[in-house]
């Protein structure tokens, strides 16, 4: 019997049940029995939309909104009943989403998404159907993600502890939930939700003190401000700056070129040195505790960085601070040029600027870095360079510093 009515028959079964009418009713009206209607909702439906059931076993009414307003510039405009009817039309009459996306005036990308929404498990499409999930998907308000969902929640609390970035616990997830099943878009969250989570009340549910876990340890959000110029004068000019580079450190193409500098504890009084690889964002901490002269950073610099083998050892990118006043010594003893960013320009060492950030969920701004041990710096390095990276396809930079030595030997 399913085959032998025409679509046209379902569609008008399922305008009198998006109407409010019951789903005997609604059957009753059109000639059908009650088990080939259910058995049409059922199948035709949308994937995932579960339709609420109103008091006469029928789905619910939906408040229907007011027209929708002509799309402004920059805006993007929703779909209305009548461009549902054209796609539900031309998905019928099979036409290419191309052509649908042309007779409603939008990108077939729309078209596209609109029919992995809302198409039954039939295959079919229905407008008012496709209208009616619509509608009850725009519903406000709507439970957060992550307080509907606790084992979510203690994931992303346990990763924010561990010094995860929101970014990071994204990424890690949808690499771990990569269909598109409902369970696996339960089982990920955006990086966006969990910042919300931490900084906007109503959408909340996480602890109030995790945002201390964030490299910034801010409370709230609040935009970056420009740094100013602070007119010092050029200590360098007569060392390589970073203009001077080769192509290959840019694209990071060839292993062994290094960004460096330092992070400072209370009254920059202490300080650790942070090295960073730039193709595989191994990490390398420089043990201070006495001094962060321009001497004791040479030191620790050609001692740790001895260690390497010569291939990767190319070349160091640093940023203009007096502490690597003895950058001629590190030349000499390491064979490796050492290269200077441009005056007020810490963008130019990107990678370690972030490396910097992460480092903060260990060595706090304000506190004393004096007190680490070489073992404190060593575990904590060893931590950071196990931590998968989106940058890496989620590998750890030991993982991949660990390919290139195998690949020299």
């Amino acid at each position: 019997m399913t085959r032998a009515c025409p679509p046209e028959v379902r569609t008008a079964l399922f305008d009198l049940i998006c109407a409010g009418s019951s789903l005997s009713a609604a059957a009753r009206r059109i000639g059908v029995s009650r088990q080939t209607a259910h058995r049409w909702w059922a199948q035709s439906g949308p994937v995932g939309v579960k339709l609420q059931k109103g008091a006469h076993g029928g789905p619910a009414r939906v408040p229907q909104r007011g027209p929708v307003e002509p799309a402004r510039p920059g805006r993007r405009r929703m779909l209305t009943s009548e461009d549902r009817a054209v796609i539900a039309a031309g998905w019928r009459a099979q036409w290419s989403l191309t052509r649908i996306a042309a007779e409603i005036g939008r990108d077939k990308s729309v078209v596209s998404r609109e029919l992995r929404r809302h198409r039954g498990a039939d295959g079919s499409y229905v407008g008012s159907l496709a209208n009616r999930a619509a509608a009850q998907r725009r519903a406000r308000p709507k439970t957060p993600k992550l307080v509907a969902n606790p084992a979510l929640a203690a994931t992303v609390t346990r990763r924010l502890e561990q010094g995860w970035s929101p970014g990071l616990i994204a990424a890690v997830l949808r690499a771990e939930h990569p269909d598109t099943s409902p369970e696996a878009r339960m089982s990920r969250v955006s990086h966006e939700t969990i910042y919300q989570a931490l900084y906007v009340q109503t959408r909340g549910q996480l602890r109030a003190d995790l945002h201390r876990c964030l490299s910034l340890k801010r409370r709230k959000r609040r935009s970056r401000p420009r740094g100013g110029q602070s007119g010092r004068p050029d200590r360098y000019a007569e060392a390589f700056t970073i203009s001077q580079r080769p192509a290959e450190v840019a694209d990071r193409a060839v292993p062994g070129h290094w960004e460096g500098d330092l992070i400072l504890g209370a009254g920059n009084a202490s300080a650790i040195g942070t090295l960073v690889e730039r193709s595989t964002r191994f990490t390398i901490l420089l043990h201070l505790p006495g001094s962060h002269d321009a001497e004791s950073v040479a030191e620790a610099m050609v001692r740790e960085m001895g260690k390497l083998p010569e291939h990767l050892r190319r070349s160091i990118t640093w940023d203009r601070g007096s502490e690597l006043a003895q950058y001629r010594r590190i030349q000499l003893e390491l064979g490796l040029p050492v290269y200077f960013c441009d005056p007020h320009s810490p963008w130019q060492r990107g990678t370690n600027e972030n490396t910097n950030r992460l480092l903060r969920h260990w060595f706090p701004k304000g506190s004393n870095l004096s007190i680490h041990t070489p073992e404190d710096l060593r575990r904590v390095a060893d931590s950071l360079n196990s931590r998968p990276r989106p940058t890496l396809d989620l590998q750890t930079p030991a993982q991949r510093l660990a390919q290139l030595l195998n690949q020299a030997a």
